[in-house]
């Protein structure tokens, strides 16, 4: 009998210790998911099968807290460190501008609007974003044309911003604590601010099934 209390005693100690720590380990984590969490906002477009204006791209557009490769546009030579903080807080305002492209894929050309974000999520370093290309539009891009984005990880992105907040103007690396995304621009890797960024167009399987068949067809 009191070998038997004595364990119903020893439970009701190691419950109770037990108990604690998972309050605990629930205190923390909120703090644990806040550093590791993914941040994701989206815009829902309805389903079109077959949309012959929507062609689907994802990409890598910035890295956070890593400071750019080379001087971005705008940054009077600087290289600069987009924060975390400041690209989750940004997310929303991206949602929705426009990708656009310039001539020779080197740059910027804000008036060349080629395409529009629908998706963007923060996931440790990378910015990620997906959305779709205007193929109708730009015949070039579509399934017929020319241009080769991203099949061999040439392309990168750059983004836009205005109402960019700098912590240190004298500092040589600028850090961006505050911004709002104004658009985002596709352009070759070697071209872009931070080099690990990446574009590439996301054929739909019909139209890729289709191309097969046709080829068979001619041969």
């Amino acid at each position: 009998m009191k070998t038997a209390e004595a364990k119903s005693e020893g439970e009701r100690i190691l419950g109770r210790q037990r108990a604690r720590s998972e309050k605990k380990e629930f205190c923390r984590a909120p703090d644990e998911m806040t550093r590791v969490a993914v941040h994701a906002m989206a815009m829902e477009l309805p389903e079109v099968l077959g949309h012959p204006n929507r062609l689907p791209f994802e990409g890598v557009l910035t890295l956070v807290d890593v400071p750019s490769d080379k001087s971005p546009s705008g940054s009077r030579g600087h290289r600069v460190v987009l924060t975390r903080a400041a690209a989750q807080a940004a997310l929303p305002s991206l949602l929705g501008m426009a990708v656009g492209y310039k001539a020779g894929w080197d740059g910027h050309d804000a008036r060349q609007k080629c395409g529009i974000i629908t998706a963007a999520e923060l996931d440790g370093r990378e910015l990620a974003v997906k959305g779709y290309l205007f193929a109708r539009d730009f015949p070039e891009f579509g399934p017929e044309g020319s241009t080769d984005l991203g099949h061999h990880g040439a392309m990168g992105m750059s983004y836009e911003l205005a109402d960019a907040h700098v912590e240190d103007m004298r500092a040589p690396v600028w850090t961006l604590t505050r911004a709002t995304f104004t658009g985002a621009a596709i352009l070759l890797r070697e071209k872009a601010a931070y080099r690990a960024t990446s574009f590439r167009v996301r054929r739909p399987a019909m139209a890729a099934a289709g191309r097969s068949v046709r080829h068979r067809r001619a041969g």
